[in-house]
């Protein structure tokens, strides 16, 4: 089966010729990176099984977050730190999403600014209906992860949001929801993230930007009790530090047109979609970040400079968190005999094998 990569070897140069003025260096940069991907292009090892005698070379991933085949153990070392730091509570998942149309391209042409702004907004309007005595009175913790595609990898900007059901109040102690199923009004919250947003764009001066038409669309915010903190965030690992296409959805690519697999929200059936390969790649690289942006941030107790609350809150629920495991770095095995290899050479950049 193709792969993402096989798609961005074959025509990276066509559409630099093509696009080449007008790309980001962030797109130029993911584009080698991408094609360069445990090649030999990028070093790597040299490796030999003392069972078969067989040689096997192993070359250095690029690192790139926007490469199909470096997320998973990023994926992974992230879940283990979170899962330790998350207390064992129920916890909402929250959706944050903006009208599509004008809205979207002004942020496509404003990403570090509206995508910033985003956080900010949903997290200063959760946080305003929390402290409320009317739904919590307390303080929330918030762990906001930034999306920008939709299913079929188009352009979609939305923030997803854990948390957990209940906060501190301003002595410090523990208050839990009223409900199992229930945070705050969603309408009423919607509304105030709009309000944020707008008061964010004036002060940006991007407000005229935009038509009047916008603030009278649906601003949509969804909240539903998804489970406990932990296993939530191996939920969600899958999702923070994939890219927009895996390259398992790559079904063909001929005739200079690339065919994917995608599933539609709220539905078991997969559908495909067919796209020529400049106009797949343009896709796949609208949702590269801007460089150093963090795609995940965290807000009240669950702020990296707040583990006393943290600990505070575990002490009042009796709470044991487990510690994460060490980092022990599995050996190579023969793909053959499954005998771990033994390491004879690290090879410099661009060198192939004979």
């Amino acid at each position: 089966m193709p792969t993402v990569a096989d798609v961005f070897i074959r025509y990276h140069d066509s559409y630099i010729g093509q696009f080449g003025p007008g790309m980001l260096p962030s797109h130029r940069r993911t584009i080698q990176h991408i094609v360069t991907c445990r090649t030999s292009r990028l070093g790597g090892s040299l490796y030999r099984c003392p069972s078969c005698e067989r040689k096997h070379y192993s070359y250095h991933s690029c690192g790139d977050r926007h490469c199909p085949v470096c997320g998973a153990d990023s994926a992974e070392r992230w879940a283990q730190a979170q899962s330790a730091r998350i207390p064992r509570v129920p916890c909402f998942l929250m959706t944050f999403t903006v009208p599509h149309g004008e809205l979207s391209a002004l942020i496509r042409s404003n990403q570090n600014d509206l995508y910033r702004l985003m956080f900010s907004a949903s997290s200063q309007a959760l946080k305003k209906l929390c402290v409320d005595p009317k739904y919590l009175g307390a303080q929330p913790g918030m762990l906001a992860v930034l999306h920008t595609w939709s299913r079929h990898i188009g352009y979609h900007p939305h923030v997803h949001m854990l948390v957990p059901a209940g906060g501190l109040d301003p002595r410090g102690k523990w208050v839990p929801t009223r409900y199992p199923d229930f945070l705050v009004p969603v309408k009423a919250l919607s509304k105030i993230f709009r309000a944020k947003f707008r008061d964010g764009l004036k002060e940006l001066g991007l407000f005229d930007a935009l038509p009047a038409a916008v603030w009278k669309k649906g601003w949509v915010v969804h909240c539903e009790p998804a489970g406990r903190g932990p296993e939530l965030i191996r939920y969600l690992a899958r999702y923070i530090h994939r890219v927009a296409l895996s390259n398992r959805s790559v079904v063909a690519l001929q005739n200079d047109r690339v065919t994917f697999r995608y599933q539609p929200v709220q539905t078991r059936t997969w559908k495909t979609m067919t796209l020529p390969a400049l106009s797949f790649m343009a896709r796949y690289l609208q949702h590269v970040l801007p460089r150093r942006f963090a795609k995940v941030r965290y807000y009240g107790f669950l702020h990296p400079r707040c583990s006393a609350k943290l600990d505070a809150i575990r002490d009042q629920l009796g709470l044991i968190q487990p510690l994460p495991p060490p980092d022990s770095p599995q050996p190579m095995l023969c793909p053959h005999c499954q005998t771990p290899l033994l390491l004879i050479e690290n090879l410099p950049r661009t060198r192939a094998p004979p």
